[in-house]
C-alpha cells in the first residue's frame, strides 16, 4: 500500500463480522449457545459492520442436535438486539442448510420462513458452482425484499490460479452469471484458505473491469495467507470482507478484525472503527471461551496448516478423514488417502471441496484406498454422478460413471437438467409423516431437514423424552471445578 493511499476521497472497506457463525464453527465445532450472544449483541451492534453473519452453514444442524436449541430461535433473539446491523446466513443453494438438494417446495417454504425469524442477507453459494441450484431460492430470496449474495466457490487444481479448470476466465464467467441473475453483491468463497495475494490481486482487479455490483471477499486463515490476501485484495478494491473477533479468529476461522483496523488507519480504506470497542468485546469473548476450549484443536503447536498450500484440503475434511481411518485402525494410511483425493477428485468430475462435496470425495477416496477402486461406492457419490447435485466442473470419468451407476435405482444415464426438477415435493410428505409432534411450520421445516435427528429434537423441545446430558450446556462454574479437580489431582 503506497503513500498516496493516505490522500485524496475516502472509501471505507465494509466488515462483515462472521464471529456468531464462522468463528465458533470453524475453530469450535459450532458450540457457541446463544445465551453467550445476547450479553454481547448490542455492543456488536453500534460497532458499524455492514452485516454480522449468525446463521446457516453447520449452525442448523449443531444447534438441535448437539445444544437442543431451536435453530429458528436465534436469529428471531438477535435481531431483538441488532438493530442496526444486517443479519446475514450462509445458504447452500437447493441444499439449504442440508447435505443434499431438497425439493423446490421445501426450498421456498424455508427461504420464506428464514426472512420471517430476520434473515436479511443471504450468502448463497453451490458446492458445484451450478447455478441452476439458486434459483428457487433466489426467486424467494427477492420476492420477499432480500439482499441476494451470489457466492462463487474458490477452488485450485494446480498451487495457484490457473490451469484448465479453476482458471481467471472460469472465475470472471462465473461472476458475470451472478450479475445477471441478479446478484446484490458477488463474494469470493474461499473456503480452504487457498487463495494468494498476488491471484486475488489479479482476480479483483479484472473483476472491477467487469462487474458493477460490490465485490465481497471470504477467506480462512487456514494455510496463513489470509491477512496478506485480504491486503492484497483491499489494494485492487475489495468493496466487502470478513473477519471476527480476535478470540474467535484465526487457526481455521478468519483472520481478526483488530489488526486490520490499525492497519487501515488513516489510509484511504480506514474501516472508521473504533478499536477500543473492539478491545472491549475480545475482553467479553475471552471470559466465555473457556466453556467451549475442549473443542479447540490442541494436537499441534502451529495455528495454521502449512500442509493445505500442498494437499489443498480443507480442515473439516481432514479431520473427517482421520475419524473415518482411525475406526478403520488404518491411520497409518493417511498419506496414501491425500495421494488418492486429488485422483478421485478428478475421476468424479473435479468438484470444489466444500460441504457437501468435500465429505462425498474424501468418504470415496478413503473407501478406495482401504477396499480397492470403487469396490464399495457411498450413496451419495452414486447420486453425484447421476446428476442429483448438478452438473460439475468437467466430465465424470466415463468408466468411473459405468461403474458407479451399473444398477443404480433411478437409472444409470445421468440427468443433465436442473437437479430439483427430478426431486418430487416432499413437505406434505414430511407433514403426514411427523404429524402432531410438529406444532409450527418451523418444527416441520427442521424435521423435513433432518429426519432422524430433527425428530429426536422435537421430543426433546415439547418434553416428550428428557434432553441428554450431552446436550446440556456447561457453565464457566463447571469449567472452574473442571480446573481445581486437575489442580487436586496434580498436587
Amino acid at each position: 500500500m503506497n503513500d498516496s493511499m493516505k490522500q485524496g476521497e475516502k472509501k471505507p472497506l465494509k466488515i462483515q463480522d462472521m464471529t456468531f457463525r464462522d468463528g465458533h464453527q470453524s475453530n469450535l465445532a459450532t458450540r457457541m449457545r446463544t445465551e453467550d450472544m445476547i450479553p454481547i449483541a448490542e455492543k456488536m451492534d453500534e460497532v458499524g459492520f455492514w452485516s454480522m453473519e449468525v446463521w446457516g452453514g453447520a449452525t442448523f444442524d449443531t444447534m438441535h442436535r448437539f445444544l437442543a436449541e431451536d435453530p429458528w430461535e436465534r436469529p428471531r433473539t438477535l435481531k431483538k438486539y441488532l438493530k442496526k446491523t444486517q443479519l446475514s446466513m450462509l445458504l447452500r443453494g437447493q441444499n439449504l442448510v442440508g447435505y443434499r438438494n431438497y425439493a423446490d417446495d421445501v426450498a421456498r417454504a424455508f427461504v420464506d420462513k428464514a426472512c420471517e425469524v430476520g434473515i436479511d442477507i443471504f450468502m448463497v453459494f453451490d458446492a458445484l458452482n451450478d447455478f441452476r441450484n439458486f434459483q428457487t431460492v433466489v426467486e424467494r430470496i427477492k420476492a420477499n425484499g432480500k439482499h441476494f449474495s451470489g457466492n462463487i466457490c474458490y477452488s485450485l487444481t494446480e498451487r495457484t490460479l490457473g490451469g484448465d479448470v479453476f482458471n481467471l476466465p472460469y472465475y470472471l464467467s462465473k461472476c458475470k452469471q451472478l450479475e445477471e441473475m441478479g446478484a446484490d453483491t458477488i463474494r469470493i468463497k474461499d473456503m480452504a484458505g487457498l487463495i494468494a495475494p498476488y491471484d486475488i490481486y489479479e482476480l479483483i482487479t479484472e473483476l472491477k473491469k467487469q462487474i458493477t455490483i460490490p465485490i465481497h471477499l471470504h477467506t480462512h486463515y487456514t494455510s496463513g495467507m489470509a491477512s496478506m490476501t485480504y491486503l492484497k485484495a483491499i489494494e485492487a478494491g475489495v468493496d466487502i470482507v470478513d473477519t471476527c473477533l480476535a478470540p474467535f479468529a484465526m487457526r481455521t476461522a478468519m483472520p481478526a478484525i483488530e489488526p486490520l483496523v490499525v492497519a487501515l488507519q488513516g489510509r484511504e480504506r480506514d474501516t472508521g472503527f473504533d478499536l477500543d470497542k473492539l478491545l472491549e468485546l475480545d475482553v467479553y469473548m475471552e471470559s466465555i471461551a473457556p466453556k467451549y476450549r475442549d473443542y479447540l484443536a490442541t494436537n499441534r503447536m502451529a495455528v495454521i496448516d502449512t500442509g493445505v498450500l500442498a494437499h489443498q484440503i480443507p480442515g473439516g475434511m481432514i479431520s473427517n478423514l482421520i475419524s473415518q481411518l482411525k475406526e478403520a485402525n488404518a491411520l497409518d494410511r493417511l498419506p496414501e488417502v491425500h495421494a488418492e483425493i486429488p485422483i478421485t477428485r478428478k475421476e468424479l468430475g473435479t468438484p470444489p471441496l466444500v460441504t457437501p462435496t468435500s465429505q462425498i470425495v474424501g468418504v470415496q477416496a478413503v473407501l478406495n484406498v482401504l477396499l480397492g477402486k470403487y469396490k464399495m461406492i457411498t450413496n451419495q457419490v452414486k447420486d453425484l454422478v447421476y446428476g442429483l447435485y448438478g452438473k460439475t466442473p468437467t466430465p465424470v470419468d466415463p468408466e468411473v460413471q459405468k461403474i458407479v451407476l451399473k444398477g443404480y435405482k433411478r437409472g444409470e444415464t445421468p440427468i443433465t437438467g436442473r437437479a430439483a426438477d427430478f426431486i418430487e415435493p416432499e413437505l406434505e410428505e414430511d407433514r403426514k409423516k411427523i404429524g402432531d409432534l410438529a406444532k409450527t411450520e418451523e418444527d416441520l421445516l427442521t424435521y423435513a431437514l433432518y429426519p432422524t435427528t430433527g425428530e429426536e429434537f422435537l421430543k426433546w423441545k415439547y418434553g416428550v423424552e428428557e434432553k441428554p446430558d450431552h446436550v446440556k450446556p456447561k457453565t464457566l462454574e463447571d469449567i472452574k471445578r473442571e480446573d481445581e479437580a486437575i489442580a487436586q489431582a496434580k498436587a
